[in-house]
């Protein structure tokens, strides 16, 4: 199992939860290889988000498609992506 973990710089709340909430989520949870995912705020104006995959070439399709992403608006800055083995859970 790998996970991508994101973290984000929040320019606007209301916009940014918005897009999370109607595009995001559903287009995470309908990915091939899916398993879990978190969305964290951080701060007031960080957040990081933990999406598990069963595979990571599964993992690596998800952050292809998030790089690929044209830029709807500056609601949100994506500051690191990144793909790591889980190596635990609980």
């Amino acid at each position: 199992m790998h996970a991508v973990v994101t973290n984000v710089t929040v320019n606007d709340e209301a916009t940014g939860t918005a897009r999370l909430r109607d595009e995001i989520v559903p287009q995470l949870s309908s990915a091939p290889g899916f398993i879990a995912g978190y969305v964290v705020s951080v701060s007031c104006c960080r957040g990081t988000s933990i999406v598990s995959f069963e595979s990571e070439g599964a993992a690596q399709t998800m952050v292809d498609m998030i790089r690929a992403r044209p830029t709807v608006d500056d609601s949100v800055t994506i500051d690191t992506i990144e793909i790591g083995e889980v190596v635990a859970s609980a």
